[in-house]
């Protein structure tokens, strides 16, 4: 029995073969997708993190499965060749994304920029700032990474409701039960909070969901957070505001912001380039992913996470 499993690094081929014996005739090599296959049979194939630009090398291979290492997938799914089965990397980034929604609020509410820039002036700037206690936080997406930053919300004594596509409840530990509103509720519901995070995917069911009318029925002095897709919220309505409302972004549309782009100096924005999933959390996590991912093909069990079967 052969089962070929190739990986873009050797940093992640090593973590995986680290992580115990490998089973009688798995091999683990490595495979960046820009010089020729090591073999035309391949059971899983794992692309680099960001490398959508390489997913041609699967054309005219015999390939298994092909194992994303991000949650979001609508930019690559229609690149991978027909009839090849598709797996995202839902368990991996949703700690290390929650984490970062929670330092983007804390840092937006408590004005870390202004001090940080006080330091660097060497000026003692205390000010008054705001609280995440207290808060009404709504959560716009309840999937993995919404439910993690609920999960992480419980001690900041905060009151928490949810949208997603259909109205209903969720428990969350710590927080016990959460109001989820249906998606089509969000104008309504939105005026009421002081604190938006977004983690909804991208897709045309959600492109630029908060555009100019929606952004407007924000209360003033809001903190809208994405953490989701840039495509979610209108780039060029959400300058207009001119700090009406805050903002503290890990995406955004375009991306990377191009210089001299207005965002870099809309006030009341603070963002950060897209770096929710990038922490030491993501190596063990995606090599744990891809050991299960050869423990059920061996089985004959179907790999976890498949988004096109």
């Amino acid at each position: 029995m052969s089962f070929l499993v190739t990986v873009p690094t050797a940093e992640l081929a090593a973590d995986v073969v680290a992580r115990g014996p490998l089973p009688d005739g798995v091999e683990v090599r490595v495979w960046d997708m820009a010089t020729p296959p090591p073999a035309s049979r391949i059971d899983i194939v794992v692309p680099s993190y960001l490398g959508r630009q390489h997913l041609t090398a699967l054309d005219d291979l015999d390939v298994g499965l092909v194992q994303g290492q991000m949650i979001g997938y609508e930019a690559v799914i229609d690149r991978i060749p027909a009839g090849v089965l598709f797996a995202n990397a839902a368990s991996v980034h949703e700690p290390a994304t929650a984490e970062l929604a929670l330092a983007l609020t804390l840092a937006a509410q408590r004005e870390l920029p202004r001090f940080v820039r006080a330091q660097d002036a060497g000026v003692w700037d205390r000010a008054f700032t705001s609280s995440l206690a207290d808060r009404r936080v709504l959560l716009v997406g309840i999937g993995g990474v919404g439910k993690a930053v609920a999960r992480r919300l419980a001690g900041f004594e905060v009151s928490v409701t949810a949208v997603a596509q259909t109205a209903r409840t969720e428990m969350i530990d710590g927080l016990g039960e959460i109001a989820v509103h249906a998606l089509a509720d969000l104008p309504a519901v939105l005026p009421e909070a002081e604190i938006v995070i977004l983690s909804l995917p991208g897709g045309p069911a959600t492109h630029r969901l908060f555009d100019a009318a929606m952004l407007a029925r924000m209360a003033d002095g809001a903190l809208l957070v994405n953490v989701g897709r840039g495509t979610l919220v209108d780039t060029d309505a959400l300058v207009a505001e001119n700090g009406r409302i805050r903002a503290a972004l890990d995406v955004m549309d375009p991306e990377p912001l191009p210089e001299g782009h207005p965002l870099w100096t809309t006030p009341g924005v603070l963002f950060t380039p897209h770096v929710g999933g990038a922490s030491t959390a993501m190596a063990p996590r995606i090599a744990a992913l891809v050991r299960t991912q050869i423990d059920r093909m061996l089985a004959g069990e179907p790999p976890v996470n498949l988004i096109r079967r």
